[in-house]
């Protein structure tokens, strides 16, 4: 970028409203300087000034929101190309294709599929969040009664598409509300979709014919006229050239500010693999160059959980820690006379301590105190898992309304707090655990209330 966060910072009103959703100017302008902002967030930034910054300051790929509600798939804005530079910060989004010719099971067993599905890891929810609506009839009322019928059942974000403009116009129009993304914009449609896209306010996918250059003058010609949020398809279906051209855009983008490319992209696994194993495969390619939404034929558990696993490690910030929710879990249906441990909210420790807990068959409560993600030794050493900070969590978490002993089982690593802790908890029993996980199951089953 060619401004510094300080030189851009000299152009801005200097307020500190806050009004942006950072506290600062100075915060604001260090945004804009990473393309993590935009200009238009600030309202009292002057007409001098956005014509300077209007250029320098846009995301180098744009950011934008297919859907609404808890379903919505926020994708875009990124600003490295490999994750250990920093960050990857928008996860893509999984969809099903359903077609208007499909019976009724089919596309119901789709629907149930996506909410079956659902994974609760680390504190968040692992799920596809999107059904692609292929008109294959021309019939405009069969398509949006499909797409409504979805939408309403399920709440997923949608990809609509059809060759027929007046189904998608009738589509957009009566779910104009849920954003939709419009597919696709072509060299022969481009103005009418453009306009569709403008009215509606949803964000418009363009499709290439299998070349770059052919992406370039779709989406210079509907950026002119004033559509903001494309999506790209390069019509490429052919997995080694549309792994090649996912770099080519990304590079482009952020290496070389290249405002035609700065979009993010679409990849229809359905259209590269015959059977569902084969499209998750290159669903998984793409997941990791870089692909913003990913379409296949069919939602299975089988093939979407290790996909939900490699996006969550993939756009898991590298400088931050997995945690756990701070919390009470009980473990194996606990009852008021059964053993009370605490751990730090570290996911490694936690899903370890909590699988021996399990494995020992021994009903108990797992009290996870937030450590800032920080393991028991490092915790320990920080002051960050004292006796101080225990105690306090312990009383208020609410631990002591769900068992009628004053018992609980402290980490072996973190002996040296049990004194402390025995002054924040006057009347509970302090007990030192084993130092190994391993050793959980035989400590607890020797354990009495």
């Amino acid at each position: 970028m060619g401004l510094t966060g300080i030189q851009i910072f000299k152009m801005l009103p200097k307020t500190n409203c806050g009004e942006c959703g950072v506290p600062t100017c100075l915060a604001f302008a260090m945004n804009l300087a990473s393309g993590k902002a935009e200009l238009d967030q600030c309202p009292y930034v002057s007409d001098e000034a956005k014509e300077k910054l209007a250029a320098e300051s846009a995301p180098p790929i744009r950011p934008l929101t297919v859907g609404a509600g808890e379903y919505a798939v926020k994708v875009g804005g990124e600003t490295v190309m490999f994750r250990h530079e920093k960050t990857f910060v928008n996860p893509p989004g999984f969809a099903a294709l359903v077609t208007t010719d499909e019976d009724d099971a089919s596309v119901d067993g789709k629907m149930e599929r996506l909410k079956a599905c659902q994974y609760d890891r680390v504190g968040l929810t692992l799920r596809a969040e999107m059904f692609a609506v292929k008109d294959t009839s021309g019939d405009a009322a069969k398509f949006t009664a499909l797409a409504k019928k979805i939408s309403d059942g399920t709440g997923a974000s949608l990809i609509l598409m059809s060759e027929n403009i007046d189904a998608l116009k009738a589509a957009v129009g009566e779910l104009k509300d849920q954003k939709p993304l419009i597919y696709a914009a072509t060299a022969a449609n481009a103005d009418a979709l453009g306009e569709l896209a403008k009215e509606s306010g949803c964000p418009l996918a363009v499709k290439g014919d299998g070349s770059l250059e052919s992406v370039i003058g779709l989406t210079e010609k509907l950026g002119g006229a004033g559509v903001k949020d494309l999506v790209i398809d390069t019509g490429t279906r052919d997995l080694k050239k549309a792994f090649e051209e996912q770099i080519i855009i990304r590079r482009a983008a952020l290496k070389d500010r290249f405002r035609p490319l700065g979009y993010p992209t679409i990849i229809f696994a359905n259209e590269m693999a015959d059977d569902l194993m084969s499209q998750s495969l290159v669903a998984a390619t793409f997941v990791a160059k870089y692909g913003a939404m990913m379409v296949l034929s069919d939602f299975q558990a089988h093939s979407l959980f290790p996909l939900f696993l490699e996006r969550l490690n993939i756009y898991t910030d590298p400088q931050r820690p997995m945690t756990a929710e701070q919390g009470i879990y009980p473990i194996g249906n606990p009852d008021e006379n059964s053993p009370v441990l605490v751990t730090c909210n570290f996911s490694l420790t936690y899903f370890i301590v909590s699988g021996e807990i399990e494995g020992s068959r021994v009903p108990a409560w797992l009290c996870v105190q937030d450590t800032e993600g920080l393991s028991v030794m490092t915790a320990w050493a920080a002051g960050k898992f004292s006796g101080e900070t225990v105690g306090t969590f312990i009383n208020k978490c609410g631990i002591k309304d769900k068992v009628k002993h004053q018992k609980i089982i402290i980490p072996g690593y973190s002996a040296g707090i049990s004194g402390e802790l025995e002054e924040e908890l006057p009347g509970w029993e302090v007990q030192v655990g084993p130092r190994e996980a391993s050793q959980i199951p035989k400590f607890l089953k020797s354990w009495s209330a």
